[in-house]
């Protein structure tokens, strides 16, 4: 994220007691932390923005409050600490979003990053990836910012955006009444689809920092990062822009092919492989993707790889089997992991290519249909499409459908 990376950084100890902190303290980073001063580059609306970083810094999570919602009894809360104590990278952004759909671009293009380079699975129904909001109204014109509130721990982006909008009307409200809106910490409830007020949001001399007596100082040398910077993947925006320019993708299909890196790169292989970019795009967005959803996996669990794919072209490019049958082909592969030529194979799903096999089976359909054929004589050109079909059906599929279309059409004309 372009952070300066802080040779000698510590923690810190935060003082306040929450119920889902017994102790009454949390480990944190107060005033050194790990970065400061970085940035995080997304599409918005057509245009490239970059929001500043601040800082990124870690501390232990705290424990998990559950209220009434799963209770069922509004005056009983039950607290799991199963996540107490377990490292929190926090990353912390300038005030420089200015819309709930833009810091939902920003929280997407951050937790592709981190998913990119594998420091966290973002898996946000279990608590990997949470995302906390600090909202704040300004009159047109005014450089300077109102009073911010900060929503807690929001877990889907879906009601990330739910609470930012209500928050954002909400103060709106209260600032065209001529009131003052209150610094606090809110919780949002889905159900009701509104804020509530958690606590009075404290400022750094109400936690009470001093140094973490327990533990010492963290000390990263250039020679780590030097040694660490080769390791990190080709990010998400740079693999878009090479996708587009390297293999002459759209932006939209670039965006889906590197929405997750296993994807990313299962696309990168197999368009290397085929040398049929294009070719690979619309069979991952379309037919792969359908089952997926339907198995409910993602890419990196299923038993068909780019080689599978890679298959799959070749035996279309060179006539062995129709895009048709190459749909059903992609289904057994996914169900079964045996690779397209093998399937072919014990299924007899060979294209006819035998122009003499075709033309028998052509003139036994005209000799049953004399309606349509007279129609085609005719000039009902359309007419075709059935006998077409009815060849199809007598080869179960098999036949080559650019030799039918030209059989077809010329013992159509001849007779």
């Amino acid at each position: 994220m372009g952070c300066e990376i802080t040779p000698s950084s510590k923690f810190d100890r935060k003082n306040y007691f929450y119920p889902d902190l017994p102790k009454n303290y949390q480990i944190s980073q107060y005033d050194i932390p790990l970065c400061q001063n970085g940035q995080v580059s997304f599409e918005f609306e057509g245009e490239l923005r970059t929001v500043a970083l601040r800082r990124i810094h870690l501390e232990e999570d705290a424990g998990k409050s559950i209220h009434a919602e799963v209770t069922g009894d509004p005056t009983r809360s039950f607290m799991d600490f199963n996540r107490a104590g377990v490292p929190l990278l926090e990353i912390v952004s300038e005030p420089e979003l200015h819309s709930p759909e833009e810091a939902i671009a920003y929280c997407r293009a951050v937790k592709e990053i981190l998913e990119y380079i594998e420091v966290s699975d973002c898996n946000m129904e279990e608590g990997s990836l949470r995302c906390e909001p600090n909202l704040s109204l300004r009159p047109k014109g005014s450089k300077e910012l109102g009073t911010r509130t900060e929503i807690k721990n929001k877990n889907s982006f879906q009601e990330l955006i739910d609470a930012m909008e209500y928050e954002v009307k909400r103060q709106a409200r209260i600032l065209d009444a001529g009131e003052e809106v209150v610094q606090e910490t809110l919780l949002f409830d889905a159900s009701t689809g509104k804020t509530v007020a958690m606590r009075g949001k404290e400022e750094a001399d109400d936690y009470r920092y001093f140094p973490e007596p327990d533990l010492v100082h963290v000390q990263i040398s250039d020679e780590w990062i030097e040694e660490s910077q080769p390791t990190l993947p080709e990010l998400p925006a740079a693999r878009r822009k090479r996708f587009i320019s390297d293999y002459d993708i759209s932006p939209d299909n670039a965006e889906f092919l590197t929405n997750t890196r296993p994807l990313a790169e299962f696309f990168d292989e197999a368009a290397r492989l085929s040398g049929e970019p294009t070719t690979c795009a619309n069979w991952i967005m379309g037919d792969l993707t359908r089952l997926l959803n339907t198995a409910e996996i993602e890419i990196q669990d299923a038993k068909v790889t780019p080689a599978h794919l890679n298959e799959l072209i070749q035996l279309i490019g060179d006539a062995t089997i129709s895009g048709k049958i190459a749909k059903s082909v992609l289904d057994d592969a996914f169900e079964t992991g045996k690779m397209p030529k093998q399937i072919v194979s014990e299924k007899g799903l060979a294209q006819i290519t035998d122009t003499s096999e075709i033309e028998t089976i052509v003139l036994q359909v005209v000799e049953e249909n004399p309606g349509p054929a007279q129609d085609y004589r005719d000039g009902t050109k359309k007419a075709i499409g059935f006998l077409v079909g009815q060849v199809m059906r007598a080869t179960r599929g098999k036949a080559n459908p650019q030799l039918v279309n030209e059989i077809l059409t010329r013992v159509l004309s001849t007779d």
